[in-house]
């Protein structure tokens, strides 16, 4: 009887032994969450989605090497994820499935087509994933809800600017307008500046348009219409493959007209592809690489020493729309969505761009710059403000 009790107190205290010499789950110092991108890495607009990622990875290297973001106590840096939409809002869409559903993204950049972000928009906002471009100009984007922001100005802001420039600055008082009809970004341009002018005085004399700008490369019917309508002034609210296109198709038939555009121009294959027949051309921008400010000096010379090139807009623009998020999720210390929104809406973080404040529709409210093609260079001619 003593040995089968002697037996029972010895399994009792082994038992307790054990209960006792649990280990305690010990508590990560770090972790590391994914934030997601997606630009146009292929397709009719690639140099776009090359400034995109590459403006983007520059701003979550910066941010890893600082320090990243304290969340829960557990110091968190930044795994970052591109993924290619090929200018296509379809993929573009699955991108978003993938980049939500799979890799549990805290936000994406992105996407850098005005069409494209349209398709990516509500998939994020119905996941509750902040998403930020920095290109989308077109003013319906952020409006598909609150989860969805933007870094740059938008259409009938950019639209005016040229209408306005075209007719005050440069005093011509008839323009033509060639779009593509299939794109939300083209077509809203095109509207705006024909609005802005007309309300001007001017008169629009020509408003073509045809379809899929990745596709046509024939343009020549709807030059022939807008030749014979004299205008003084060509507006092409193209992206820069076609714009140099139309207008390498445009002075082969006799039309020397000034001519200019919108963002989309803002490539270094503009001049690549068009030559002397994009010589003049003016349009409107974001962001200035000859702008004089420290801030911006300091960053041109970064990223040429990273990849080779001065930045563009679309490279400034990705700096500074993962950057505003990232600091809204080091301001937020979590990785809940909703959080990460709420910091970014009343943000004070200031970019390349400018310092940003948004509106209530998640619109920044920021000035634009009129670029001219001069010697075959960009060059900076004047800001307009608001």
């Amino acid at each position: 009887m003593r040995r089968l009790f002697a037996i029972i107190l010895v399994c009792a205290l082994i038992a307790g032994v054990g209960v006792g010499c649990k280990k305690a789950e010990v508590k990560p110092t770090e972790q590391i969450v994914n934030l997601g991108a997606i630009s146009c890495m292929t397709g009719g607009s690639a140099t776009f989605g090359t400034s995109n990622k590459n403006g983007a990875t520059m701003a979550v290297e910066e941010f890893n090497a600082a320090g990243g973001a304290m969340v829960g106590g557990v110091k968190t840096t930044i795994n970052f994820i591109n993924e290619d939409d090929a200018g296509s809002p379809e993929v573009g869409a699955s991108a978003a499935h993938k980049l939500i559903d799979n890799d549990k993204v805290i936000g994406i950049i992105g996407a850098v087509m005005s069409k494209v972000s349209l398709a990516v928009a509500p998939i994020a906002q119905a996941a509750g994933v902040p998403e930020i471009s920095g290109t989308s100009t077109n003013a319906t984007v952020t409006l598909v809800g609150d989860y969805i922001f933007r870094a740059c100005f938008i259409d009938p802001f950019q639209g005016t600017v040229m209408a306005n420039y075209v007719y005050n600055t440069l005093k011509l008082k008839t323009a033509a307008v060639l779009y593509d009809n299939g794109n939300d970004y083209n077509k809203g341009l095109a509207e705006f500046f024909k609005a802005g002018f007309e309300k001007n005085g001017g008169k629009v004399v020509a408003f073509e348009a045809f379809t899929d700008e990745d596709k046509t490369v024939d343009y020549k019917a709807q030059l022939t219409k807008i030749k014979a309508t004299n205008p003084e002034f060509l507006y092409l609210p193209n992206y820069y493959g076609s714009a140099a296109l139309i207008l390498k198709q445009a002075r082969e038939m006799g039309l020397n007209v000034p001519a200019g555009g919108g963002d989309g121009w803002d490539s270094p294959d503009l001049v690549k592809i068009g030559g002397a027949a994009v010589e003049g051309g003016v349009f409107s921008n974001h962001f200035s690489k000859d702008d004089k400010s420290p801030k911006v000096q300091d960053f041109v010379a970064k990223y040429t020493t990273k990849y080779g090139e001065a930045p563009d807009a679309f490279a400034a623009l990705a700096y500074d729309a993962a950057g505003l998020l990232l600091d809204a999720f080091k301001t937020a210390g979590s990785i809940k969505g909703s959080d990460i929104r709420d910091a970014m809406k009343n943000t004070t973080f200031v970019g390349i761009s400018g310092a940003y404040k948004f509106d209530a529709n998640r619109d920044p409210i920021k000035p634009a710059v009129i670029i001219k093609i001069v010697n075959g260079q960009q060059t900076y001619v004047a800001t307009v403000n608001p």
